[in-house]
């Protein structure tokens, strides 16, 4: 396997994916609502920070979770239906680095358009925190451009690096429209997975007390990588948190990338 060639895909990959329009107009639209959030938080004295903080961290959850799978089911899906498959695979690429490639070059994408949303809300905030007076400052929890907000900006990304491994795995084997309708079931469905591990005190020892618990472990816990509460209330997110829950979403991820490699290797295209 070639890292010169993954980097090769993953480059046409970032830039095939800055010239689409879908995603100009989401991150336009991320970007608008964050500097609305903005305005909005004007209407309610004394909590406008938190409600910026909380909009402005949902506006880049959100539209990078759009972005990841709009622009992730297509990834290997889209090749194959204009049948360009053929003469990517003609050349020189093995289908590994092919697969390897594309997910490296979207998740290259999202961590940009995320960095953008980031500075903009950044700006926003640092705006916010240079009008106010002291006085009306000292009743925040915590400063408006609090550099802590990045612990959650960074768990989005992780999640998000997660979210297009899911998108390409289903994108390996099925139709665009399947895939995005998979990828986020997979999405809400990991958001209430510990419903099912706290299922056992409703069933006792029934046989569906083992159904749910494996499910619960096969889903992909996304409420881990939320941690947008505690950030804008300031409450601490340790080290050692930050570093479970990412090598566990690395993990995972790496995981389903292996998965789609292998499902695309065998794949016939005759």
């Amino acid at each position: 396997m070639s890292g010169r060639t993954i980097l090769r895909v993953a480059r046409a990959v970032f830039k095939e994916s800055v010239r689409d329009r879908v995603l100009y107009n989401l991150v336009g639209f991320a970007i608008l609502l964050i500097g609305a959030s903005f305005l909005i938080g004007q209407l309610t004295a004394g909590q406008d920070v938190k409600i910026i903080k909380d909009l402005g961290l949902a506006a880049m959850s959100v539209f990078g979770l759009f972005i990841a799978i709009f622009i992730g089911i297509g990834l290997v899906s889209k090749e194959v239906e204009r049948r360009s498959v053929y003469s990517l695979l003609a050349k020189p690429v093995r289908r590994s680095e092919l697969v390897i490639g594309k997910y490296a070059g979207l998740l290259l994408t999202v961590a940009v358009n995320l960095a953008v949303m980031a500075a903009v809300y950044y700006g926003v905030l640092g705006y916010m925190s240079w009008s106010e007076s002291e006085a009306f400052k000292r009743g925040w929890e915590a400063p408006a451009a609090d550099p802590r907000l990045l612990i959650a900006v960074y768990l989005v990304f992780v999640q998000l690096a997660l979210v297009i491994a899911i998108a390409l795995f289903f994108s390996t084997f099925s139709t665009p429209m399947l895939s995005a309708a998979f990828t986020f079931g997979l999405f809400i469905a990991g958001h209430f997975g510990a419903d099912l591990k706290n299922f056992e005190v409703v069933v006792g020892d029934s046989p569906v007390r083992y159904l749910t618990t494996a499910i619960y472990y096969l889903l992909p816990d996304m409420a881990a990588f939320d941690v947008k509460t505690a950030v804008v209330h300031a409450q601490p997110v340790t080290a050692g948190y930050l570093a479970v829950t990412t090598i566990y979403g690395a993990v995972y991820a790496a995981t389903l990338v292996a998965a789609a490699v292998l499902i695309f290797s065998r794949r016939d295209f005759k």
